[in-house]
C-alpha cells in the first residue's frame, strides 16, 4: 500500500466546520455505537470503503448525510470515497448523520477509519511485503441440511485469504447465528478459517444465514474487504400438508348438469415452496352414502365437481366425502392429511303439486257473501315452506260472473274457496268450477301442457232463501206536465218479489219528498199530485224531481228505490229583462243593449219580440228599438234629451205570445263609461248618509288652501296689472313648444248658455293642481285674462272663457290666440260654487266612497323639471317662463326643428 499522506490544516478546518454543522443539525439527537472500518492508508476516489448498519442505529431515517465531503453514504449503509483520501497517523474519523424530516428525530454514527500496521514476517524483507501480488477473496458456496443429526460441531467449510502467504491472518465471522440470534450457532477457527455449526437448524424458522467473514492481521490490519457469506439451510420434508378447514360445507342443486362445480378445498405446506416437498395432490377417499360415485376432485386444484345429473334431493339430501391431501406429488412416501366435506343437495321445483282428490262437492245459501265454502289440499315433495312447495290456486272455469275466489292458506298450503258475490237461486241452482294449482316458483323440468298443472272439479249447490222484495231497477221515472191539476194520479215506483216475480203483497211508503209535491199510494205505489208542480223551481236539475220510496213485504223485509218525476215544460213564464237599469253615456253612445231571458224550455222561449209600450206619445216618440238577435235588442233615443233618468216601458213576448212588461230605468249621463256615470249619479242623488273619512277631511282642507292660493294670486296679479299688462304674444301659434301637462289632443269644447266655455272630462279627481293660465298669473286690476286655445290645462278647475285646445302645431290642433277678459266679480261668481263642487268630487271614487288617492305621492325619477312647478299657485317672476327651451336636450331640439318647419 502507498504511504499515508499528512492531513493538511485546511482539511482539518473543513472537517471542523462540518462537525459543527452536524452538531447543529443533530441538536438533541442520540449517538449510536461507533463503527470501525479497517482500510488501506490510501483510498482512491469512488472506491468502496465498507458498510455501516444504519437500520440498527435509526430505522426511520429518510435523510442520510456525511460530515466529511470526501465520503458518500448510500441508503444501504455503503461508504464510498468521493475523492482520493490518504490517512495520516493511520486514522481518520467522520460522522454519519441520520435524520427523519417528519418526526424531526435524528441519530449520528461515528465512523473510525484505521489504516494498516505493517508486520514483517521473518525471512521476508520490507520490499517484498510492500509489493503485494494479486489475491483472491470471494464468497464460497455453503449449505447444511436442516434437522441434521450431527455429530456436532459440524464442519461446514473453510474460508481462506491468499494474503495468508504474506501475512499472519486471523479469521472471524459476524452476523445472525454468531453474535445475533440465534447466538453461537456458528463459529470459525481463527487460524485455519474452518467454519462449524454447533446444532441442528429448522429451515421453517431460518431459511438461511447471511454472515460476514473478516481476514485481519494480528495488529488489526484488514487486507481484504469483508466477505459476505451465505449459509443456506437445505429443506427436509418434515411438515405435513394441512387443510385450511377441518370440515368443508358446500351446496349443489339437484338435477344439475354433469361437471357442475360444487366447491374447492385448499391445503398448505410449510416446507420449501416449488419443491416436491410442497407439491400437493388431492383425492376423495370415500363417499357416504355409498356409490354410485357422484363427485370427483381435481388432483391439483382441489375443485369438486359432479359426475352425474341424477342428484335428487327428495331421495338423498346430504352427502359426506372424506378427502385427502398428500405432498411429494401424491407418492406413497409423501406426508398426508385428511378432512371432511359435507355436500348439501339444494332443492329445485322438480315436483308438481297435485290435488289429493280430483272432485269436490259443497253448497252455499243464496245472497250470502264473504263466506268460506271449501278447503282443498295438495301434495308436493319439494322442500316445505319454500317457493318450490307453496301453492298458487286459480279458478279455471265456471266463475265468469265473479262469484268466487280461491286463496292459499299460508300455514297449511290449502286452497280456500270463498263466495265474494252473492248467488241467486232463482237464476242458478248449481255451479261447477274447475280449479288448478301450481307452485310459486316455476317448474324446472320440461313438461307437456297436460301435465304442467294439476286440476280438480268443485260442484257448488246454491240453496234457496226466503227473500224480501227487490227494487230493480233502483231508479225509475214517470213523466208529468208541470202545473198539472192537483189530484192528478200517475204510475209510481214498482218493486217485486224475486221468488214469485210479482208485486203483490208489497207495500210502499214515501221516504223523501223535498218539496212535498206528491203522495204515494200504499198498495200500488202510484203517486198523486199534492201541490203545484213547477219545473222552474230552484231545487230541480234538468227538470227532474226525485223522491225516495221504501218497498216492504209482510215479513218486514224491504228495499229502497228512487222515483224520478220528469216535469214536462209548459209555457207558463213570460220573458223578462234581467237588467232593469241601463246607462247611456251621451258623449260616447246613443243607445243601450237590453237582454231578456225566459225560464221555460227553448221550445217555449225565443225568439223574443221587443216593443215600447206606453200611453205617453212623448215616450213613444223619444225611444225606438232595433233587434240584435233572438234574445237581445238595442234601445235608441231619437231626440236630443237632456241628462237625467227616464222610465221606458218595454214589453217582451216569446214565440208563443206570452209576454212580460218591464219598466226600464234609462239614465242619460254626461260620462265616458257607465261606471263613471254611476259614480256621479251616486254623488248627486240618494239619501244615504255621508261620512267623511280622514282623506276626505284632508281633501277639503287642501281645497280651501287651494282657493286661498288662487285668490292670493289674483290679488297679486291685479296689483301688478296696474303697472304693466301682459298678454300672450300674437305669434304664440308659431312657438315650437309650450309648457303643458296634457299629453293627448284637446277635447271638444261645449258652449253653455251662460256664455262661458266648459270642458267635459272623464274623471272627477284629476287636475286640481293644474295651471290656471297666463290670465291668472298676470291678471289686471279689474280684468282676468284667460287664454282661448291656451295650451296650459286647468282640467277640473276650468274657469270662464277657458278653452282646452292644443297649441302645439305638431299635434294637429287648431290654434287660437285671441283672449277673453272678464271682470273679477264675474270670475269670482263663477269660480266659487264650482270650485267647492270639484273639491267634493275629487274626494270620492266610483262607488261613492272617499278616495284613498286624493293626495297622490309621486316618486322622484332621477331628474327635476327645468320648467319648475306648474301648479295653480305657481308664480314665476320671469316674463314667460320659457327660457328653459334654450337648454333642451338634442332629441327635443330635433323635435322643435321639425315642428318649426311645419
Amino acid at each position: 500500500m502507498a504511504a499515508a499522506r499528512p492531513w493538511s490544516s485546511r482539511a482539518g478546518a473543513l472537517c471542523g466546520r462540518l462537525l459543527l454543522t452536524a452538531a447543529i443539525l443533530m441538536l438533541g439527537c442520540d449517538a449510536c455505537k461507533q463503527v470501525i472500518l479497517h482500510v488501506p492508508s490510501e483510498l482512491h476516489a469512488e472506491k468502496f470503503v465498507g458498510r455501516v448498519n444504519l437500520k440498527e442505529c435509526f430505522k426511520s431515517a429518510n435523510l442520510i448525510h456525511s460530515s466529511d465531503p470526501d465520503f458518500q453514504i448510500l441508503e444501504d449503509g455503503s461508504v464510498y470515497t468521493t475523492n482520493t483520501v490518504i490517512l495520516s497517523l493511520a486514522k481518520r474519523t467522520f460522522t454519519i448523520l441520520l435524520f427523519n424530516t417528519e418526526t424531526q428525530e435524528g441519530r449520528e454514527i461515528s465512523v473510525l477509519l484505521e489504516g494498516p500496521t505493517e508486520v514483517i514476517k521473518q525471512g521476508y524483507n520490507k520490499e517484498k511485503v510492500l509489493s503485494r501480488p494479486k489475491r483472491r477473496w470471494a464468497p464460497i458456496p455453503c449449505s447444511m441440511q436442516e434437522n441434521s443429526l450431527g455429530p456436532f460441531p459440524l464442519f461446514l467449510q473453510q474460508i481462506q485469504s491468499d494474503t495468508a502467504q504474506n501475512y499472519t491472518i486471523y479469521y472471524s465471522i459476524r452476523g445472525p447465528g454468531v453474535d445475533k440470534e440465534p447466538l453461537n450457532l456458528f463459529y470459525v477457527e481463527r487460524d485455519t478459517g474452518n467454519l462449524f455449526c454447533t446444532g441442528p437448524v429448522d429451515r421453517e424458522q431460518y431459511e438461511s444465514f447471511e454472515l460476514t467473514a473478516f481476514a485481519t492481521t494480528p495488529d488489526g490490519y484488514t487486507p481484504e474487504y469483508p466477505l459476505p457469506l451465505l449459509i443456506k439451510i437445505e429443506d427436509e420434508n418434515d411438515n405435513y400438508p394441512i387443510f385450511t378447514e377441518t370440515t368443508y360445507s358446500f351446496t349443489v342443486f339437484e338435477n344439475c348438469k354433469v361437471g357442475s362445480s360444487v366447491g374447492q378445498v385448499c391445503a398448505t405446506d410449510k416446507d420449501e415452496p416449488d419443491t416436491m416437498h410442497t407439491r400437493l395432490r388431492y383425492t376423495i377417499l370415500e363417499q357416504s352414502p355409498s356409490p354410485p360415485t357422484l363427485f370427483t376432485m381435481h388432483p391439483a386444484t382441489g375443485i369438486i365437481t359432479t359426475t352425474s345429473s341424477q342428484l335428487d334431493r327428495e331421495l338423498i339430501e346430504t352427502y359426506v366425502l372424506k378427502i385427502k391431501v398428500q405432498d411429494m406429488d401424491g407418492q406413497f412416501f409423501g406426508l398426508q392429511t385428511t378432512a371432511t366435506c359435507i355436500i348439501t343437495i339444494g332443492d329445485v321445483n322438480d315436483n308438481l303439486p297435485t290435488f289429493t282428490r280430483t272432485s269436490y262437492v259443497t253448497s252455499v245459501e243464496e245472497n250470502t257473501v264473504d263466506v268460506e265454502i271449501l278447503r282443498v289440499t295438495v301434495q308436493d315433495k319439494d322442500l316445505v315452506n319454500t317457493p318450490n312447495w307453496r301453492a298458487n290456486y286459480t279458478i279455471l272455469t265456471g266463475n265468469e260472473n265473479g262469484n268466487f275466489k280461491i286463496v292459499t292458506d299460508p300455514q297449511t298450503n290449502e286452497g280456500v274457496l270463498c263466495v265474494v258475490k252473492p248467488l241467486d237461486y232463482e237464476e242458478r241452482q248449481q255451479v261447477t268450477l274447475q280449479i288448478g294449482v301450481v307452485n310459486e316458483a316455476p317448474y324446472t323440468r320440461e313438461v307437456t301442457s297436460r301435465s304442467a298443472m294439476s286440476t280438480a272439479t268443485v260442484t257448488v249447490t246454491v240453496k234457496n232463501q226466503d227473500e224480501g222484495p227487490v227494487c230493480i231497477p233502483p231508479a225509475q221515472t214517470v213523466r208529468i206536465k208541470e202545473n198539472a191539476p192537483l189530484g192528478t194520479r200517475s204510475n209510481g215506483y214498482k218493486a217485486y218479489d224475486p221468488e214469485t216475480r210479482s208485486s203483490s203483497g208489497i207495500r210502499y211508503r214515501k221516504l223523501n219528498d223535498p218539496r212535498g209535491w206528491v203522495t204515494v199510494e200504499e198498495n200500488s205505489g202510484s203517486i198523486t199530485i199534492f201541490r203545484n208542480l213547477d219545473r222552474e223551481a230552484e231545487t230541480l236539475r234538468n227538470g227532474i224531481y226525485n223522491i225516495t220510496v221504501l218497498a216492504s213485504d209482510s215479513a218486514g223485509r224491504s228495499c229502497t228505490g228512487t222515483l224520478g218525476i220528469i216535469l214536462e215544460d209548459v209555457n207558463d213564464n213570460g220573458p223578462f229583462i234581467t237588467r232593469q237599469t241601463v246607462v247611456i253615456c251621451k258623449t260616447t253612445m246613443s243607445s243601450a243593449e237590453i237582454v231578456a231571458v225566459d225560464p221555460d224550455e227553448p221550445v217555449n222561449g225565443p225568439p223574443f219580440e221587443f216593443r215600447v209600450e206606453s200611453s205617453d206619445p212623448e215616450v213613444r216618440r223619444m225611444w225606438r228599438l232595433s233587434r240584435i238577435n233572438d234574445t237581445a235588442a238595442r234601445l235608441y233615443y231619437q231626440n236630443d234629451p237632456s241628462f237625467g233618468s227616464y222610465r221606458v216601458p218595454i214589453r217582451v213576448t216569446d214565440r208563443l205570445g206570452l209576454s212580460t212588461l218591464t219598466s226600464l230605468n234609462v239614465i242619460i249621463c254626461d260620462c265616458i263609461t257607465e261606471s263613471d256615470c254611476t259614480t256621479r249619479s251616486g254623488e248627486r242623488t240618494g239619501n244615504a248618509e255621508v261620512r267623511l273619512g280622514p282623506w276626505a277631511i284632508l281633501a277639503i282642507l287642501l281645497g280651501i288652501a287651494l282657493l286661498f292660493c288662487i285668490l292670493f294670486t289674483l290679488v297679486c296679479g291685479v296689483s301688478r296689472a296696474t303697472k304693466q299688462l301682459k298678454v300672450l304674444p300674437d305669434d304664440l301659434a308659431q312657438q315650437n313648444l309650450i309648457v303643458s301637462n296634457t299629453e293627448a289632443p284637446g277635447d271638444d269644447k261645449l258652449y253653455s248658455t251662460n256664455g262661458f266655455t266648459t270642458h267635459t272630462v272623464g274623471t272627477s279627481g284629476q287636475g286640481i293642481g293644474a295651471t290656471l293660465g297666463q290670465g291668472v298669473k298676470n291678471g289686471g286690476q279689474e280684468t282676468i285674462e284667460m287664454v282661448k286655445g291656451g295650451h296650459q290645462t286647468l282640467d277640473t278647475c276650468h274657469g270662464p272663457g277657458y278653452h282646452h285646445h292644443t297649441m302645439d302645431p305638431c299635434r294637429g290642433g287648431h290654434v287660437e290666440t285671441d283672449n277673453y277678459r272678464f271682470t273679477y266679480s264675474e270670475w269670482h261668481n263663477f269660480t266659487q260654487p264650482r270650485l267647492g263642487e270639484k273639491v267634493h268630487l275629487c274626494d270620492q271614487d266610483d262607488v261613492h266612497k272617499h278616495a284613498q288617492d286624493y293626495v297622490l305621492p309621486f316618486n322622484y325619477e332621477g331628474r327635476g323639471s327645468v320648467a319648475g312647478s306648474v301648479g295653480c299657485c305657481s308664480d314665476r317672476p320671469e316674463e314667460d317662463g320659457l327660457e328653459f327651451l334654450d337648454h333642451l336636450e338634442p332629441k327635443f331640439r330635433t323635435l322643435a326643428e321639425v315642428c318649426a318647419k311645419r
